[in-house]
């Protein structure tokens, strides 16, 4: 059996080449209740005043679709329209009435919203989250329904593990889905990915150079060195001798290196008149 492409679930109900001749009622906006499963959760001001001052030109030149609800109708997509034709001051919208069962609410939400003004990357995340939940399919299935490739569902929903400050960067647009994807590949915390998410914004770093700071947090740290007792009174014994800064740094158990520092021509002048002396003079 050929399996259903949720991107194409619009044009079930209004097929792209008829869309122009399927009559539209005209109904009162008072008696349209909200899609609860809507994924948006914000929306831009300025473009949706935009759409606004348009429709009040020229009108609403797309229907919404509702369904009938207990004695209305309810949105089934066209949000922005509504918001827009109520912004305008218009009692009523064009509309085209379907029946719409309850399990393709948010399915049918969803490829309104990616498909006429897309989500925000945390908006959309949060929609395949939901429409797994309610279909109970896999990643795989919701992201052939959808049309798109698993790796795209896959990594959308990484952006759920995001701290909720570092999320609200990403939905207002201050941090890309590839940098908070970088944050989230490091070994950082919570707390740390809020201030790297912050220092990638202030010195506006591309992905490639948070990718390299994620890289570089999940290196190895070298292990203290624990010092020997012995080799460590030896080290002190030698700077209070030479009056200078003295390590024994050893590299195996047999052999090692002393290195002497000197800070100047004539302190190493100095260490090499004490050395030598104290080695039976000069040759």
């Amino acid at each position: 059996m050929k399996k259903k492409v949720l991107g194409r679930g619009l044009d079930a109900l209004i097929p792209e080449h008829r869309k122009t001749d399927i009559p539209s009622n005209e109904i009162d906006t008072d008696r349209i209740t909200a899609n609860p499963d809507q994924p948006r959760l914000q929306f831009d001001e300025k473009r949706l005043e935009e759409l606004a001052v348009s429709i009040r030109k020229n009108g609403v030149l797309q229907p919404i679709l509702v369904r009938p609800f207990e004695g209305g109708y309810q949105l089934v997509a066209g949000e922005r329209r509504l918001l827009a034709a109520q912004r305008a001051g218009l009692l009523k919208i064009p509309a085209i009435i379907r029946e719409v069962p309850d399990d393709r609410l948010l399915e049918l939400a969803l490829v309104e919203n990616i498909q006429r003004e897309p989500l925000n990357p945390i908006e959309e995340a949060q929609a395949y989250e939901e429409l797994i939940a309610a279909t109970g399919e896999t990643q795989e299935t919701v992201a052939e329904r959808l049309g798109k490739d698993r790796s795209t569902v896959a990594n959308s929903l990484r952006l759920l593990k995001l701290p909720p400050e570092v999320k609200r960067l990403v939905s207002d647009g201050k941090l890309s889905p590839g940098h908070a994807r970088a944050l989230l590949s490091s070994s950082a915390g919570a707390s740390e990915m809020g201030r790297m998410a912050r220092v990638i914004i202030e010195k506006g770093w591309s992905v490639r150079e948070a990718e390299r700071w994620a890289r570089q947090s999940l290196a190895p740290k070298p292990l203290p060195k624990i010092e020997d007792p012995n080799e460590a009174a030896a080290a002190d014994r030698l700077r209070n001798l030479l009056g200078t800064k003295v390590e024994i740094c050893p590299k195996s158990k047999e052999k090692g290196e002393i290195r002497i520092h000197y800070f100047g021509r004539d302190e190493l002048l100095r260490i090499y008149g004490l050395l030598t002396e104290r080695a039976g003079g000069t040759e």
